[in-house]
């Protein structure tokens, strides 16, 4: 496959993603705020702390009102990480390789990009936001179901996985850190109903609080911690996503699991090996902030060798397979 091709599968997953995973912070943050009666700046701010983008918010608004928040995530075109940016990035990629990708793949890409060229787009969030931002997730489940149902699971489909897992692992790293520092006002609230709540939320943007019931019977910090990172069966937990994207990278390359022939290999090979065995107690007797930050950092070290060995025209290094926890 070209590295032009492989460039624009990989990254049309990865924005529509982000776009979807956008779309459902702010909509639980929208029936959250109807149960809390906190100032306005405590429940939008976490938000962007989120998106790791606080500081190009400042320079644009100066408080964190919903209006500025959902303005910013959602219609800024100057914000590459906005809903409508990375609904605009998806599409071109999409033009790009319609011979890759399936017809029907195209017209619900094309679809989503129309909803937000619509001119009424913007006073339909404000009017009925729950009915707009659960449009967006729709949008994206029907891609993804089109994806799955209508493309072959050959190197194109495995390009897109690998964007469409690494994308998701770092968001839902993003949004726990978030929580654990920085969404509860006072420190009095830890343990509180408000605490639970707060919990509660995090795991219904990620539509995880039912799986997290079917194996827990409380809400709790650390299980769901626990739950959002290690669990093997749950398709947003980190554990999960990070498996799945290092089993369509050595689909790609042909290299045998268990081993690496090149960076982004052995780089993935080392986070699932770290998540498969560490475990929550050692990672909060350790500081599950710190834990989280070597997670990202991890993701950003995979997302820049995919780069460079696929997409930056270089060839694949000759090496004798090593095994990958080395």
């Amino acid at each position: 496959m070209l590295s032009r091709v492989a460039n624009s599968v990989y990254w049309m997953s990865r924005y529509l993603e982000r776009a979807e995973n956008i779309a459902r912070f702010i909509d639980v943050n929208l029936h959250q705020i109807l149960d809390v009666s906190f100032p306005e700046e405590n429940q939008w701010e976490p938000l962007v702390e989120i998106t790791g983008d606080k500081a190009l918010f400042q320079t644009r608004f100066k408080k964190a009102t919903a209006e500025n928040v959902l303005e910013f995530l959602t219609f800024d075109p100057g914000y590459p990480s906005s809903i409508y940016s990375c609904i605009c990035s998806a599409r071109e990629n999409a033009r790009t390789i319609r011979e890759i990708i399936s017809t029907e793949m195209f017209e619900e890409v094309n679809r989503f990009y129309w909803l937000f060229k619509d001119e009424n787009t913007s006073r339909r969030s404000l009017e009925d936001p729950h009915d707009f931002y659960e449009e967006i997730k729709t949008h994206h489940q029907l891609f993804t179901g089109l994806w799955e149902g209508t493309m072959s699971h050959g190197e194109a489909w495995h390009f897109m996985n690998l964007g469409r897992m690494l994308e998701r692992a770092d968001k839902t790293s993003r949004i726990l850190d978030a929580k654990y520092f920085m969404l509860l006002p006072q420190v009095d609230y830890v343990g509180s109903a408000y605490d639970d709540l707060q919990w509660a939320a995090l795991l219904k943007s990620i539509s995880g609080l039912e799986m997290y019931r079917k194996e827990f019977q409380h809400i709790n910090p650390k299980h769901v911690a626990g739950f959002l990172i290690f669990n093997g069966n749950f398709p947003r937990a980190v554990r999960y996503c990070i498996a799945q994207g290092e089993y369509s990278l050595h689909r790609i390359t042909g290299t045998p699991l268990g081993t690496y022939q090149n960076a982004a290999e052995q780089k993935m090979g080392r986070l699932r090996s770290d998540l498969e065995f560490s475990n929550i107690d050692e990672v909060i007797a350790k500081g599950l902030h710190e834990y989280i930050d070597h997670l990202q950092i991890g993701f950003n070290e995979v997302g820049d060798a995919i780069h460079q060995i696929f997409f930056a025209n270089k060839q694949f290094p000759t090496q004798t397979y090593r095994e990958a926890s080395q």
